[in-house]
């Protein structure tokens, strides 16, 4: 994705180099506090893709310029401050026309991105798994297809013109096509490729999507906000030793993990991709595949950072992607994560945003009994209550019922284990014998 207007021919030191960058961003009347905390969100998503921020730029106008995303005068300015800064990269916090950012290099005399390309970065470092690599792969495709453009010589034609292609001469004459015609007809090609290949990968998902569904498996998914804790949560309320680190995006694929409610029920856990402010529309797109465990789950664990500057965003951001997946009408339970970095004055401006919210803390333990208790009490009930004398041989009918099932009562008798319980349809169906 790199656009850098110089080439740096040393390799070893094109490796090691972080890039020192200055953010800008547009506002209009009163919205200076949103565009700062977007600004501040920004700064980290750049330290998180390997940049340091030298400093921030922030213009209040009704309307971005069409032309360079800010006005003349601050482009300028920009371009003064770069220069003092030793910076060689501006970053954008939006996304920038093809035209915006052309004109605003040619001005700022240095490469300039935008925040969705910084947002892509970051995704193509933490992508590990063959379908996460793809889907990234076919994110910054759909993002770089419109933005495609030409340097000097290549843009010419590959075939024909009065000597042909690269003075090839007679004989060399043809309709052509231009290098930048013949670069998107590449990528095009390529996209329909990662498409194709990440259908190939929906069935093995679906599998087991599916085993879980016939043995009526309640699934609980943990979405929010990038870096809010959602994996060090899974850890703490499974063991399941999934990485956590203080960075954002560390989590892109799904990790399901099993847990048990205090009546021997089984449900899965899953812990998905975060969500960010402007999260590009080509990653809900390349993503849709991951956030349907967010979609079919029957419970939805919303976390939000309790120490954040502005939960309400969070919160609504989240539900605006929840929206675009069809997970709007699923069972919610909002928890405020990182409850031991507030205090009670924080948490009553929280609790005015969410009166029935869960406080917790990954890193202490406080508020996770109740949170789990919560989580047992929102799983869906199983549809069939039964009453059934199960015979001794048929242990694993039992089992089931301990384990899918909710237990009212059971007592053992001379003809077996009498079980009144509450059970799924198939496996009401296999009791039918023994009931009474």
């Amino acid at each position: 994705m790199s656009t850098e207007l110089e080439d740096v021919t040393e390799v070893e030191y094109r490796q090691l180099r972080l890039e020192n960058v200055v953010l800008v961003g547009v506002y209009p009347q009163g919205a200076q506090e949103d565009a700062e905390n977007s600004l501040r969100e920004l700064a980290a998503l750049a330290e998180t893709a390997g940049a340091v921020v030298l400093d921030g730029v922030l213009q209040r106008r009704p309307h971005p310029d069409p032309a360079t995303y800010i006005g003349r005068g601050k482009a300028a300015e920009l371009h003064d401050l770069v220069a003092a800064l030793g910076a060689d990269t501006v970053i954008a916090d939006t996304e920038l026309a093809a035209s915006q950012r052309r004109a605003l290099e040619d001005v700022v005399k240095v490469k300039v991105i935008d925040r969705t390309t910084v947002i892509l970065d970051i995704f193509s470092q933490h992508a590990k798994s063959r379908e996460g690599k793809a889907q990234v792969e076919l994110a910054q495709l759909e993002y770089l297809l419109p933005r495609l453009r030409g340097w000097g010589e290549s843009m010419s034609r590959q075939a024909g013109g009065q000597v042909g292609a690269g003075g090839a001469g007679m004989g060399s004459r043809g309709p052509g096509e231009t290098k930048i015609e013949l670069d998107r007809r590449r990528i095009r090609t390529r996209m329909a490729q990662l498409r194709r290949q990440l259908r190939d990968f929906a069935p093995a998902r679906e599998a087991k999507r599916a085993e879980r569904k016939r043995n009526t498996v309640p699934s609980v998914a943990i979405a929010g906000y990038t870096n809010a804790g959602k994996s060090s949560l899974l850890n703490r309320l499974t063991s399941a030793g999934v990485l956590v680190e203080n960075a954002l995006f560390a989590t892109l694929d799904a990790t399901v993990r099993r847990s048990e409610a205090s009546d021997g029920r089984v449900y899965t856990l899953t812990d998905t991709v975060g969500f960010v402010r402007n999260l590009p529309h080509q990653l809900v797109e390349a993503f849709r595949s991951t956030l349907e465990e967010v979609a079919d789950a029957d419970v939805i664990l919303h976390v939000v950072d309790a120490g954040h500057p502005d939960p309400a965003a969070q919160l609504q951001t989240v539900r605006d992607v929840l929206g675009d997946v069809g997970a709007r009408s699923t069972r919610e339970l909002v928890v405020f994560n990182k409850a031991d970095l507030v205090d009670e004055g924080a948490r009553l401006v929280l609790r005015g945003l969410e009166p029935d919210a869960y406080f917790v803390s990954s890193r202490t333990g406080e508020g996770i009994p109740e949170l789990r208790a919560a989580i047992e009490a929102a799983l869906p009930l199983p549809a069939v209550e039964v009453r059934a004398l199960v015979p001794y041989h048929r242990g694993d009918l039992v089992s089931a019922v301990h384990s899918t099932g909710l237990i009212v009562s059971t007592e053992h008798e001379e003809g077996g284990t009498a079980v009144h319980a509450h059970v799924s349809e198939r496996l009401a169906a296999d009791l039918a014998p023994f009931s009474r």
